[in-house]
């Protein structure tokens, strides 16, 4: 099982860039997978030829050590564009090998644990009325586990105003008026996609009766784990934190000093299963349990069911879409797992259980593509 090409592909699909990446082995298995670095898939298709230019030739099954060349091989190791690479080819390998063996990746990583895989979804309704009115939708559709965005995703087309200030006194209003609707049984959060500061975010989480929210998603920004300590001492609402991370070193103190309650896992950004297996372990430990982020392709979310398969400690995985259309994920990909009863059912597959139509994408174009910018009302730019 020598490794005779990689491929990566960067392309349109539905309503966003997805970049997938293909290792054909020399006995002509090939497995896929898949980078989650959205709005900079050309920089990883760069890393990714890089990379391929000292693995061809290599033993597909030392997934492990091929994981520890790519990541150690350079002066310059880590970072979000190598991980997410990296995450592409480990993933790409375990579905290769899980097909070479006839067996389900999550048997590679020790056999499943679980028959089904717990999902949570998310409304991105601006806060108001009609989100109260869509949590009841989804609740009697049989959702028990429930997300809630800020509601102002911006404009790609041009810079929107977006003032915390004003955001955290919505926020809280309705998030107190979600759960008094949605009853104290079921699982709610909130992604404040790291745009508050910890002062900000300490007002919020005190403008809510106790109990209101179960998580509070990535407030402020990761880069330091000191102001999550302070913010730790300030509020009693668990945190969510880690969908950002590219290594078990950026989980590392946030696990070894108790800053988050759930870890918000990539699997297409930590570094494929071959680092993800090892920020669950590290995770179980301190009895934190895994939320994966799941916003890409069918790839990632086939990888991330058998990472979930595969361990103890998950709460439940991300279910995509919950905007966007995603009409072409069914031209692209062969086998996409489908939902059911609010849950996946971890099939015994063959490898991921999963095939991309590599005709109908070989040609199929790139869009530059850049998140909505946010502005204060000063004209400071501000976090989306």
């Amino acid at each position: 099982m020598k490794i005779k090409d990689i491929k990566a592909y960067a392309f349109w699909a539905g309503f966003r860039n997805v970049c997938i990446v293909k290792v054909e082995l020399s006995n002509g298995s090939y497995g896929w997978g898949e980078s989650g670095l959205s709005g900079r898939e050309l920089a990883v298709a760069g890393a990714v030829k890089h990379f391929r230019e000292f693995l061809l030739g290599k033993d597909a099954r030392n997934i492990s050590a091929l994981w520890q060349e790519m990541y150690r091989g350079a002066y310059f190791e880590g970072g979000r564009v190598l991980s997410a690479a990296i995450s592409a080819i480990d993933i790409a390998l375990y579905d290769a090998l899980g097909k070479e063996l006839g067996l389900p990746v999550y048997q590679l990583l020790g056999g499943r644990q679980r028959d089904k895989i717990p999902l949570f979804a998310t409304s991105i309704k601006a806060m108001g009325p009609e989100l109260v009115e869509h949590l009841l939708e989804l609740k009697a559709e049989g959702w028990q586990s429930l997300r809630v965005t800020t509601g102002e995703h911006g404009d790609a087309n041009k810079a929107s105003v977006f003032e915390p200030r004003e955001s955290i006194a919505n926020a809280a209003h309705w998030c107190t008026n979600a759960r008094a609707a949605l009853g104290p049984e079921v699982f709610l959060g909130i992604d404040y996609h790291h745009r508050l500061s910890v002062a900000e975010c300490a007002s919020f989480v005190q403008r809510m009766p106790v109990g209101t929210l179960d998580y509070l998603e990535e407030p402020i920004r990761d880069q330091s784990p000191e102001a999550y300590k302070a913010l730790r001492s300030m509020v009693d609402v668990p945190f969510a934190i880690g969908e950002e991370f590219a290594s078990k070193w950026d989980f590392a103190p946030y696990i070894q000093q108790n800053l988050s309650q759930f870890g918000r896992i990539d699997i297409c950004n930590v570094g494929g299963f071959t680092e993800a297996m090892k920020v669950a372990a590290m995770c179980e430990t301190h009895y934190i349990d895994m939320m994966p982020h799941n916003p890409l392709s069918p790839i990632c979310t086939a990888a991330s069911i058998h990472f979930c398969a595969a361990i103890p400690n998950l709460t439940a995985l991300e279910f995509l879409p919950y905007s966007g259309d995603t009409s072409d994920f069914d031209r692209y990909f062969v086998g996409a797992a489908q939902m059911k009863n609010c849950q996946f059912d971890v099939e015994a597959s063959i490898g991921l259980g999963i095939d991309v139509n590599e005709e109908l994408i070989k040609d199929l174009e790139f869009r530059y593509w850049e998140a909505p910018r946010l502005q204060r009302r000063d004209g400071s730019y501000t976090n989306w």
